[in-house]
């Protein structure tokens, strides 16, 4: 069952009026653009639906500290709704597995489940979760982390760092060049380097279900 458009915008303004902001106050608290949630930005020109972004709901939780169950439960509010869509899900040990993704660092094999989440309007999210002490201090076992395999990367983003041997490394990105990717790791706390060349891929971490 997809959720809908309408039911996605009234949880966003749930939270803000939660937090006692308007809709732009939201925005701003998010660090974005102040007219990112007005009204008019929600249908386009011609009429098409506009949808919020997975990056910037997930700004808004973090600003807010909302986490995403009470987040889900503001979306089915009011709806008698049970069920909602649901994105891929895999355990940090299935996903360093050599068929858990493509080249384009999409889900694939059959490690994967499903976990319920709200529909991201075509954003491409999966979700992984911990077993171990892949996150340190930071994620637990059990934690759930919610990626986004293409979203863009800024120094200071929590990142899931997937090397050519398979090797899945949790962290904060300080930089990356056409040479280095420079992480601080969750598992250690220390910086660490590692070759461009030895990188399958980088993913920006949005949030974890704690």
């Amino acid at each position: 069952m997809m959720l809908s458009h309408s039911e996605i915008w009234a949880a966003i303004d749930a939270v803000a009026a939660r937090a006692g902001l308007s809709a732009s106050g939201l925005a701003k608290r998010a660090g974005l653009d102040p007219t990112t949630f007005n009204r008019s930005k929600r249908m386009s020109a011609d009429g098409r639906q506009r949808w919020p972004s997975t990056e910037s709901i997930a700004k808004v939780l973090d600003a807010t500290g909302i986490d995403l169950d009470t987040f889900m439960g503001l979306i089915l509010a009011g709806h008698g709704r049970k069920q909602t869509s649901t994105i891929p899900l895999i355990g940090a040990q299935d996903a360093q597995m050599p068929d858990a993704f493509t080249s384009e660092a999409q889900p694939h094999g059959t490690q994967w489940d499903e976990l319920p989440f709200p529909d991201t309007g075509g954003d491409k999210v999966y979700a992984v979760e911990l077993a171990g002490h892949e996150g340190g201090t930071r994620y637990h076992a059990g934690d759930v982390l919610i990626v986004a395999p293409h979203a863009p990367l800024r120094r200071g983003d929590k990142v899931m760092l997937h090397g050519k041997d398979h090797s899945l490394i949790l962290g904060e990105l300080i930089r990356q060049s056409p040479r280095l990717v420079e992480l601080v790791r969750f598992d250690n706390g220390t910086e660490w380097s590692v070759q461009t060349g030895d990188v399958a891929w980088i993913s920006r971490i949005l949030w974890a279900a704690q």
